[in-house]
């Protein structure tokens, strides 16, 4: 109820209506959403996204030979806001890269859409803009080939259902 809440306080009383993406589109949310702001779909632009409460983790990934600094908003903040229902997200990268992240995922571990990596955005060929990273390092079931899969870079797509 508590996120609910918050995303009603962030972005108007209107059940159905989102504030309108004012930069660049970085974010498209669609399928079963109940709040968006063009056509059936949700799009945030960076700003949107900062809007959000923001969380920081350090973890090691199989990406980087060090462990590295996300910062974004939780995965279930985002889903929140757009009202999402139903059971799976596919993640959706710039190359067009899809993988399946179960919903239940975004409420069982604190799953961020990275903005930032040790502090800075991202560019694309850095894995940016945003980038879904769960917290590896918090427990050893998401040190495996499964999570790893889920995390998704270059994201700027969720489809819900």
């Amino acid at each position: 109820m508590g996120i609910a809440v918050g995303a009603c306080a962030l972005y108007g009383t209107t059940a159905q209506a989102l504030d309108k993406a004012t930069g660049p589109v970085v974010l498209t949310i669609e399928g079963a959403i109940t709040h968006t702001n063009q056509g059936q779909q949700a799009q945030f632009d960076m700003k949107m996204l900062e809007k959000l409460p923001q969380h920081s983790f350090s973890t090691q990934t199989p990406w980087y030979p060090n462990a590295v600094t996300f910062t974004g908003p939780l995965l279930r903040d985002v889903l929140a806001a757009v009202g999402a229902k139903g059971s799976k997200i596919t993640a959706v990268a710039l190359n067009d890269y899809k993988t399946e992240i179960p919903l239940d995922d975004a409420t069982r571990h604190d799953v961020i859409v990275a903005r930032l990596m040790n502090n800075r955005p991202m560019p694309v060929r850095e894995k940016g803009p945003l980038f879904i990273v769960y917290p590896f390092d918090t427990k050893a079931e998401l040190r495996s080939e499964l999570y790893y899969n889920r995390a998704a870079w270059q994201l700027n797509a969720l489809r819900i259902r």
